[in-house]
């Protein structure tokens, strides 16, 4: 029988044909466009996951401040000291809220081995470096011994003291009846910039205290205050006497807690008359729309 032989293919046809170098530097292009495309919407997506936890938080503090009133029949003290007005120094009783609100924030154990009867400065390092979640935002690159949160003393650009406008301030015993703004209308709590001129978080001083004196974001322009912009805020703080405003790293403004309980996102380009008086308890405002 004869045998029948297939013919041999053309070389061209045997050999799969590669790619030249124009195919792939196209394909590399594409794909870093895809790239360049994709990363802002991954930034956008952590920055929203980062921003809901840090609302989260400041509501956590406005509960636990809620459940400390209810206990006590007043607002824990801005800061507890037997004099003032407060600098920001570590010389001092200057025990702030931070500390008293610990028994409301699952933290009475931390609470338990504070020493009452020594100052802020003054305890134990594994108290100073205690790390409380909720008074941290992970948006914040900041001082890792300080606080992320503020409790608002007033509205206005002044020291630490008895006679401050806001709801926390120098061994300060607010109650709701004297919150004659509304509590819907008048702020408690915002973050703020954790700078290196920052105490450690027990600390009742610009540590953890702000004033509505300056928009959000924008920082005092007085002698000895270095930061007119939130990078420029986290440089040390020359004049211990200035308390300063609220800031934080999230697009475009600040996030407060009112004293009803809820939490607000107020714009950077909120009008400053406004912010001002909400940093107050007591000033007379009607109620706004903001």
């Amino acid at each position: 029988m004869k045998r029948i032989s297939r013919p041999l293919l053309p070389q061209r046809e045997v050999f799969r044909r590669g790619f030249t170098l124009i195919e792939l530097l196209v394909v590399i292009a594409i794909i870093a466009i895809l790239i360049a495309l994709l990363l802002p919407a991954v930034q956008q997506a952590r920055e929203a996951a980062r921003r809901s936890q840090c609302k989260n938080n400041l509501a956590q503090i406005a509960l636990a401040t809620l459940n400390y009133e209810m206990a006590h029949g007043v607002l824990p003290p801005g800061c507890v000291n037997p004099d003032g007005p407060i600098t920001s120094t570590a010389e001092g009783y200057h025990m702030g809220w931070t500390v008293q609100l610990l028994p409301y924030l699952e933290q009475s154990a931390l609470f338990e081995v504070i020493d009452f009867s020594k100052g802020a400065y003054d305890q134990e390092e594994r108290i100073n470096i205690s790390r409380i979640s909720a008074y941290f935002c992970p948006s914040d690159p900041g001082n890792e011994d300080s606080v992320s949160f503020a409790g608002c003393q007033g509205g206005s650009e002044t020291q630490i003291a008895e006679d401050n406008e806001g709801v926390f301030f120098l061994n300060s015993r607010i109650r709701y009846r004297d919150i004659k703004d509304g509590s819907t209308n008048t702020l408690f709590f915002g973050e703020k910039f954790r700078s290196k001129g920052d105490l450690n978080w027990l600390s009742g001083t610009r540590t953890s205290l702000k004033n509505t004196g300056s928009k959000p974001n924008r920082l005092p322009s007085k002698p000895g205050f270095n930061g007119q912009t939130r990078e420029e805020a986290l440089k040390e703080m020359v004049d211990p006497n200035v308390v300063g405003g609220f800031g934080s790293w999230h697009t475009g403004g600040v996030q407060f807690a009112l004293g009803d309980g809820s939490v607000r996102f107020l714009s950077e380009n909120i009008e400053k008359e406004l912010f001002e008086s909400l940093g107050k308890r007591a000033d007379g405002t009607l109620p706004v729309d903001f």
